[in-house]
């Protein structure tokens, strides 16, 4: 995406002889998620925006931001080798001090594969969980992944007396992944039953046909598993099948956080729609310094709050800068030690990267369980459902009767 180049360029522009960079590997073309992409270089320009205003990197220096799509031979040799040799070029060519901007799960663990052969620090911000259960040194996480939002999500449908579950996911790693990990927790946590249906996500899926079928199951609970475009469409089959709106919906990512774009897409289909989130909200009380520092910037240059994909890669940029101030060097080993060894200002609050007995270098924030509960709110609105001591309002079931 051409406007996510212009970005990294204008933010590169006066960065001085001797700059501390940091590499973006992001997809910013099809087949990827190219939206995402340009969230994540926003973000990673306003971090290097404020490390400039904040008296600068390592010795004072800038950050200069190198950029590189993941998807750029994806079409030719697939999105594993792509993303691979766009990574290998930073690690070896652009000799970056650290890199982020991983969005697909199907490319993570191939990305992350060739930063620890070279003992590059990498910043995974998505929801693969095992990354950071593999314990290596040079991974870091502060989103949160599948693992921590599925007992949000089938711990609240357990409150509800939701029993039976329907589910449609997209034959992703993401969507795998994510089917996986809810059918295993609700079963085994909760005793529910699961009808699951599974799609390829680059076929031409009959969305009629499996929300019918999931319809014939008589759910008490619908799980949209869809990614990318078929998330939508999954809506309104559901919609079109009788499920919605009184079946309560949950997906499981923070798509609805886009709610401009959630509207426009899922009409009165998304009304209702559960699904966990950060706290992170205009609204919140616990933001921070920094974080206002953030949201503040983003509102003035693009006229809206930022989503939490722009955030967590500003957060990732303010926090290599602020490593790189205090290591013994900016080579990758001394960057490693620093990041293990501090505490870093975040938007909520300081966080450490610890190694912890089942995750290394994972500081997952607080989570809650988010309703939109009438058609065009915006995600500041959206309902705060659970857990009980969050809540900001209580769960809105959603019948076909009462006209919402």
């Amino acid at each position: 995406m051409e406007r996510a180049r212009v970005l990294a360029r204008d933010v590169n522009a006066d960065v001085g002889s001797d700059p501390v960079r940091i590499g973006i590997v992001t997809p910013l073309s099809e087949p990827g998620d190219s939206t995402a992409g340009e969230l994540v270089v926003r973000g990673a320009c306003l971090g290097a925006e404020y490390v400039r205003e904040h008296g600068g990197a390592r010795d004072n220096r800038a950050v200069e931001l190198v950029l590189y799509d993941d998807q750029a031979t994806a079409a030719e040799e697939g999105m594993f080798r792509s993303a691979s040799a766009q990574m290998t070029k930073l690690a070896l060519v652009d000799d970056v001090v650290a890199v982020m901007g991983q969005w697909h799960l199907r490319t993570t663990p191939w990305v992350v594969d060739v930063a620890t052969k070279y003992n590059v620090p990498i910043f995974v911000e998505n929801g693969y969980s095992s990354i950071t259960a593999q314990k290596r040194s040079n991974v870091f996480r502060s989103y949160f992944s599948v693992e921590d939002r599925v007992p949000l999500m089938l711990d609240f449908a357990a409150v509800l007396g939701l029993r039976t579950v329907g589910m449609v996911c997209a034959d992703t790693a993401f969507g795998i992944h994510t089917g996986d990990v809810l059918e295993h927790y609700g079963r085994t946590r909760h005793g529910m039953e699961f009808l699951r249906l599974d799609y390829e996500q680059d076929g031409t899926p009959d969305f009629d046909d499996l929300l019918g079928k999931v319809r014939d199951y008589q759910p008490d609970l619908l799980i949209n598993g869809g990614v990318v475009r078929t998330n939508y469409q999954i809506m309104h089959a559901a919609a079109k099948a009788g499920l919605l709106p009184d079946t309560p919906l949950m997906v499981p990512f923070s798509y609805p956080l886009r709610s401009n774009d959630f509207w426009r897409l899922s009409g009165a289909a998304g009304v209702g729609a559960m699904w966990p989130a950060m706290q992170y909200r205009p609204s919140w009380p616990g933001m921070s310094e920094i974080g206002r520092w953030f949201t503040d910037r983003y509102r003035q240059r693009y006229g809206e709050f930022p989503p939490d994909t722009a955030l967590t890669h500003f957060t990732d940029v303010t926090i290599v800068a602020a490593a790189s101030r205090a290591a013994r060097s900016t080579d990758r080993a001394d960057m490693i030690d620093a990041m293990e060894a501090m505490e870093f200002p975040t938007w909520r609050g300081p966080i450490r990267y610890e190694r912890g007995p089942a995750h290394w270098h994972h500081a997952s924030p607080d989570l809650v369980l988010l309703q939109y509960q009438k058609q065009g709110q915006g995600f500041d609105e959206s309902a705060i459902v659970y857990p009980q001591d969050k809540a900001t309002a209580q769960y809105v079931p959603v019948r076909s009767a009462t006209g919402l």
